[in-house]
């Protein structure tokens, strides 16, 4: 009898309770803060998206007229954002390569000394530390045709005689040898910490088999740098893209827009024409060239395996 309960039993359909997934200690954790800065983040998102979508109202209160893709067409049609962009990708192709030469010597130059290396660190980080407001009024003061000091020196060299923030291609080259002055020694900090982590025994060895300096920098520093240098690119390049501060400071767009890039566009469309719709539009297109840019720099790390 019981060893026919004991098959019955056996044939019997086996019944199994539903497993409910328990989210991890940590994401319990995080959720809270994860929640808010979702709120935070997404919600002004597609406020602006929204605005781009729109014609925006300020008398008597905000209000949205629905205007389709009328922003978007605009803005592909405005010669005047166009011309702006120009300037954009010029600003920063000078800057970013000018700042990436010049960390780099820079900080080969820091590595190589063999006293005073800290001194020479805290003197080359100096203007990073500067607020860009403060490098914007510096650079006005300095670059002065009445009693500006770099005004003086090309003057008594018989280098440039005008006014420098007057005219075009000298206030362009001003307003970026300032943002390049101040952020030259970001590159040249983070290539210094590569440059600290590269195997001394791979270098010496080179030295020994009789490798010169060059050929030791051109085969070995420089392509185990790579990853590094990608990286000092991505911020310089999230950051270059919205550089704002020290042409606010300086010209404010001028002479004759020729400093006029996107971000200035965008704060006198927004700001100066109170042309809501218009301007988020502008800011919209600006974070997907953002996005571009660092979608670039990702691909090419992950093709050097430096990421997932």
């Amino acid at each position: 009898m019981s060893v026919t309960a004991e098959a019955a039993a056996a044939r019997a359909p086996v019944t199994h309770e539903p497993t409910r997934r328990r989210l991890p200690f940590e994401i319990k954790m995080l959720a809270p803060a994860l929640l808010v800065l979702a709120a935070v983040s997404l919600f002004p998102f597609f406020y602006i998206i929204a605005m781009s979508l729109s014609q925006v109202k300020l008398i008597g209160g905000i209000s949205f007229s629905w205007a389709a893709l009328d922003n978007w067409s605009r803005l592909f049609g405005d010669g005047a954002v166009w011309a702006s962009w120009v300037r954009s990708i010029v600003y920063f192709i000078a800057t970013v390569g000018l700042e990436l030469f010049l960390g780099v010597t820079i900080a080969l130059a820091i590595h190589e000394a063999k006293r005073g290396r800290n001194i020479l660190i805290s003197v080359v980080l100096m203007p990073m530390f500067m607020a860009p407001v403060i490098v914007g009024l510096l650079g006005r003061f300095l670059t002065d045709s009445t009693y500006g000091l770099y005004a003086w020196i090309l003057r008594s060299l018989h280098l440039y005689t005008g006014d420098i923030l007057g005219t075009k291609t000298a206030a362009f080259a001003a307003v970026t040898l300032m943002d390049v002055w101040e952020w030259t020694p970001l590159i040249a900090l983070i290539v210094l910490a590569g440059l600290a982590s590269l195997p001394r025994s791979v270098l010496e060895a080179a030295a020994v088999d009789g490798a010169s300096y060059w050929g030791r920098l051109r085969y070995i520093v420089v392509p185990m740098l790579g990853g590094v240098l990608i990286v000092a690119l991505l911020i310089r390049s999230m950051d270059a893209l919205r550089y704002f501060d020290i042409i606010t400071n300086t010209t404010n767009g001028g002479p004759a827009d020729a400093t006029k890039i996107v971000p200035i566009r965008l704060y006198e469309t927004a700001f100066r024409f109170f042309d809501l719709g218009y301007a988020a539009a502008i800011g919209l297109s600006m974070l997907f060239v953002t996005i571009l840019i660092a979608n670039g720099f990702m691909r090419v790390m992950k093709a050097r395996g430096l990421a997932r």
